[in-house]
């Protein structure tokens, strides 16, 4: 049962880095695509993908937290864990609407 559990534990750690670095990559092309044409919708967009990538760090290393914490403390982290999201989402929305 224990190397059932070790197993997803490592499988678990291995899509966590495949989404960040999926999040990272995109991040980048947002980077690259706003130096070359310069304009608001992409410097937006870029931003968004960059606090939405900093929101997936951040999740991965509050749930790798998780057992170790105190509760309340735990939960104050998730609370703010949103902030990158909701900035990231917000600037997404931004460059999509204008």
């Amino acid at each position: 049962m224990v190397e059932i559990e070790l197993i997803g534990r490592i499988l678990l750690t291995l899509m966590r880095f495949v989404v960040f670095g999926l999040t990272l990559g995109i991040t980048i092309i947002s980077f690259q695509a706003y130096q070359q044409q310069r304009s608001d919708r992409l410097q937006y967009a870029f931003i968004g993908f960059a606090f939405i990538s900093m929101g997936v760090a951040v999740s991965s290393v509050i749930t790798q937290l998780g057992g170790a914490a105190d509760p309340l403390v735990l939960i104050f982290f998730q609370m703010a864990e949103t902030f990158p999201f909701i900035i990231g989402f917000s600037m997404l929305y931004l460059s999509l609407y204008k």
